[in-house]
């Protein structure tokens, strides 16, 4: 299992995922999750991939076998998020028919998905969910994050916190915390944890970072949070049995 994170607002965009896989109790591992695909000072990509994991790792060898020959339809020449995403649907699609039948055949899940963000030149930054079946959503905003993955658990904190207007430092505070909560609640969600923060117009990535287990910012973050969180309960008014 894994947890990936889109944020998208007005001042830009920001996506985090964590780095864990495993294939039972006894077989935990790490890779990378967040991948950088852009053309600084033209277009900014941004996949995060979550699911069969050699279906991704897959689907990732496509795309960067196209971008090394210089295919004429590549994440590099396509003219907008929407058509990168439809690539990267129909990658999808090619790699599960072409393996589809020896998967099935020992009861292996195939399915796996995909987050796509960035901008590309003469359009506004975009977020999209591409699903196992190579169709997509996007975000918008009246809903500016997406997730994949263990999404429940951090889900709480993007629901109570974030809207299109939301900045984006306080939008990758926010991305952290609700990887941390799925950590918390979830043992095959686990750092290093990277990401990225983006901002509209700049085609250039700014801000980045890996976290690793003993991090000591993440310690931070989630010492305060709890500790913060257990004094807001105390805070809240008690039950007035009477009243009911």
């Amino acid at each position: 299992m894994t947890y990936c994170l889109g944020i998208l607002t007005r001042a830009g965009l920001v996506m985090a995922a964590d780095s864990r896989t495993n294939a039972g109790v006894d077989y935990v591992s790490t890779h990378q999750k967040l991948f950088n695909f852009s053309l600084p000072g033209d277009r900014v990509i941004f996949l995060c991939t979550s699911g069969n994991l050699s279906v991704t790792q897959s689907v990732l060898t496509l795309i960067r076998r196209d971008l090394q020959v210089k295919a004429e339809v590549s994440l590099h020449t396509l003219p907008s998020l929407y058509e990168v995403a439809r690539y990267v649907g129909e990658k999808m699609r090619q790699i599960q028919t072409q393996d589809r039948s020896w998967l099935e055949k020992d009861h292996i899940d195939f399915k796996c998905s995909f987050l796509l963000g960035g901008q590309v030149q003469g359009e506004d930054p975009a977020l999209y969910m591409i699903y196992s079946q190579g169709n997509f959503i996007q975000a918008s905003q009246e809903t500016p994050f997406l997730q994949i993955g263990e999404a429940k658990y951090g889900k709480p904190i993007l629901d109570r916190v974030l809207n299109f207007d939301t900045s984006l430092a306080a939008a990758a505070k926010c991305a952290l915390l609700s990887i941390d909560s799925t950590m918390k609640s979830n043992i095959s969600v686990g750092p290093p944890i990277n990401l990225v923060m983006y901002e509209t117009h700049s085609f250039k990535i700014h801000h980045e970072l890996c976290l690793q287990p003993d991090s000591p910012y993440l310690a931070q973050i989630r010492r305060f949070w709890e500790s913060h969180l257990n004094e807001a309960f105390e805070r809240m008014p008690n039950i007035v049995w009477e009243e009911y």
